[in-house]
């Protein structure tokens, strides 16, 4: 009597759980991090995808409590993913988890509906504070994140610093990321799902937002720019 009481409690525990859905294209960071989450009492993995389609469906599946969605993913990234899943699951708490610099993108995460947005380099445990704040109903960001927005409200002006990268569109900041990365026009279309006439719309505007004169000027730029993102 007492084993099937004990059984019965742990199942009950174990449903109490919340669930967390992990999308990254990094194999070994999805592992450290459902090692980090499944030795917590209170959350389990229940699933983790490496790109943007597969993560749709898989989400659709496991229906979770939360998701964990890096910015750089095989395809379209996180923010197509984030905006894509706001049009079917408006109330899905999702946290940003990204190596670029939040004072780029954390804005533009919360933008779209995101409720957090954590860089890499922080602890991990605060991955798991993180976590659950936004479970509890708050918005993660950094104190220095969420200082520099403060100041911004009560002086309604927006920081001087990366300008010219804040004035970017989303897109235009994905397809200047991927030239970062060593993508080529036609392989920046096929991985974004986009013509090639459009992708290069994209990079006329970039050079033109960047005060660029060519695109080896572009290229040169932003492989700079991708690799100072990587070093910080």
């Amino acid at each position: 009597m007492r084993i099937a009481e004990a059984t019965k409690t742990e199942n009950v525990a174990r449903n109490q759980k919340k669930t967390v859905f992990v999308v990254d294209d990094h194999p070994l960071l999805r592992q450290g991090l459902a090692m980090l989450i499944n030795r917590e009492p209170d959350l389990t993995v229940c699933g983790e995808a490496e790109e943007a389609p597969a993560a749709m469906k898989a989400i659709s599946a496991t229906r979770p409590d939360i998701l964990i969605v890096d910015i750089s993913l095989n395809g379209p990234d996180g923010l197509d993913l984030l905006k894509n899943l706001r049009s079917l699951y408006p109330d899905l708490p999702v946290l940003i988890l990204s190596m670029h610099d939040e004072c780029i993108y954390a804005e533009r995460a919360l933008r779209a509906r995101a409720n957090g947005y954590i860089m890499k380099q922080e602890a991990t445990e605060k991955v798991l504070v993180a976590v659950r704040r936004i479970l509890d109903g708050e918005i993660y960001l950094s104190s220095r994140m969420s200082n520099k927005l403060l100041q911004q409200y009560l002086t309604g002006q927006t920081a001087e610093t990366d300008s010219r990268m804040a004035a970017l569109s989303d897109r235009e900041l994905e397809v200047f990321r991927l030239i970062g990365e060593g993508l080529g026009t036609r392989q920046i279309a096929d991985t974004l799902h986009l013509s090639m006439k459009t992708v290069e719309s994209y990079q006329a505007r970039l050079k033109e937002k960047l005060s660029l004169r060519t695109g080896r000027e572009l290229m040169q730029h932003a492989i700079q720019w991708t690799l100072s993102e990587k070093s910080s």
